[in-house]
């Protein structure tokens, strides 16, 4: 078997043999488009049923996990980390982005317990199709075309949340090249101390060790996944601050990951 370098230069061996990729693979190839598109056309069809948004977070939640097991990805979570993701009110996720696989890693490992959403451009709203999805999703529609209407767009939008749902926002702003975590922007830290929520880091590893910008064909392997304990922004402070102290604390789980 072929293996692939880990974040610190361990080899990973691929989660199946080679044959049984190469069948899951074919499986995806084949009959993937059509799952797909019937995810994509779903909401046109249920979006105003009653109790549409729960069943479709849960079809879309297998969907992933099914993917990854498609592609002979593994996730690992911590059984203590999930209990605490489980239980977890009033906060705002906020996690490194390392990878196309990121948002399809943390989908596979939420628990059911734990409604989640993200936020995305408006652009991506303007097709029919997508919008419908996207709203029947609850989805968090964000016009970057100035950062105050976005900001104020966010905030209202977290502030009308349920406790128990949080939106999940990538600091880093897109996906890093480094070795290391990106700048932080203060967004997070930001809306977080407008709506009183505290913010949830979450730690991915080795995504991007699996599918490296640029590439299109994921690797086998273990994607890991590390949950922090709640961050709670100090009103004491600048934001400036904050961010820092947010970004030492994911750094640190990183480096020693």
């Amino acid at each position: 078997m072929k293996e692939t370098p880990s974040a610190h230069g361990a080899l990973q061996k691929p989660i199946d043999p080679f044959a049984i990729r190469m069948v899951k693979r074919t499986a995806l190839i084949c009959f993937g488009p059509f799952y797909f598109l019937f995810l994509a056309f779903a909401p046109l069809l249920c979006a105003r049923r009653s109790g549409f948004r729960g069943w479709y977070w849960r079809l879309v939640k297998r969907a992933c996990s099914r993917l990854l097991w498609l592609l002979s990805i593994r996730v690992h979570l911590a059984p203590s980390q999930r209990d605490a993701l489980a239980t977890d009110t009033g906060s705002i996720i906020v996690i490194n982005h390392r990878s196309h696989l990121d948002g399809f890693t943390l989908m596979d490992v939420i628990p059911d317990q734990k409604w989640f959403t993200f936020a995305a451009k408006k652009e991506l709203f303007d097709a029919r199709l997508l919008r419908t999805g996207f709203t029947g999703a609850g989805l968090v529609e964000i016009d970057r075309r100035s950062g105050k209407i976005a900001m104020d767009t966010l905030r209202q939008a977290v502030e009308e949340m349920p406790d128990r749902r949080s939106v999940v926002l990538f600091p880093e702003g897109t996906r890093t090249k480094t070795e290391s975590l990106g700048a932080f922007k203060a967004g997070a830290v930001v809306v977080a101390r407008e709506t009183g929520r505290s913010i949830r880091p979450i730690v991915i590893l080795d995504s991007d060790r699996l599918l490296p910008k640029g590439k299109f064909v994921p690797a086998s392997g273990t994607i890991r996944i590390e949950v922090l304990p709640a961050f709670r922004c100090d009103p004491s402070v600048s934001v400036d601050e904050d961010v820092s102290r947010l970004r030492a604390k994911m750094m640190a789980v990183f480096d020693a990951g």
